[in-house]
């Protein structure tokens, strides 16, 4: 694992919302603006455009930890920009403070965990798992 990052650095991404990231469950649209899911989604994300950089041959990043609190709504049409900075690196698990705006207006903010562990161990873990042998990674 390479560690170019300090606590403070950050990473950006954005996208336009669209019906495909509304609130819908079990087919139901519950509402037309951007989902606490996709919201998730896009914080996880930015979390790991650090992971991205970190990686050496052989290595991968897996979720840890989400944490999401919604603000306001972002609705379809609309910029939506997740700003994750870099919070620390403790036994290779990563955490980011996340913001996520349209604008001025803050839509959502929260942290995530990302751990960089071995693949060859991950899918070791996947398989004993899968197969109903409890073992660590």
């Amino acid at each position: 694992m390479k560690s170019p990052f300090h606590p403070g650095d950050v990473k950006t991404y954005s996208f336009v919302v669209t019906a495909a990231d509304f609130a819908t469950m079990e087919g139901h649209t519950v509402h037309e603006v951007l989902s606490t899911f996709a919201l998730g989604r896009g914080m996880e994300w930015a979390g790991r455009l650090f992971v991205l950089e970190m990686l050496e041959a052989g290595e991968e990043g897996i979720g840890t930890m989400l944490q999401v609190e919604h603000h306001a709504p972002a609705f379809a049409g609309e910029t939506v920009e997740f700003r994750a900075t870099f919070a620390a690196l403790e036994n290779r698990e990563l955490t980011c403070a996340v913001e996520v705006r349209v604008g001025e207006r803050l839509v959502a903010t929260g942290r995530t965990g990302q751990r960089i562990v071995s693949r060859e161990k991950l899918a070791a873990r996947f398989a004993a798992l899968r197969a109903g042998s409890p073992t660590s990674a």
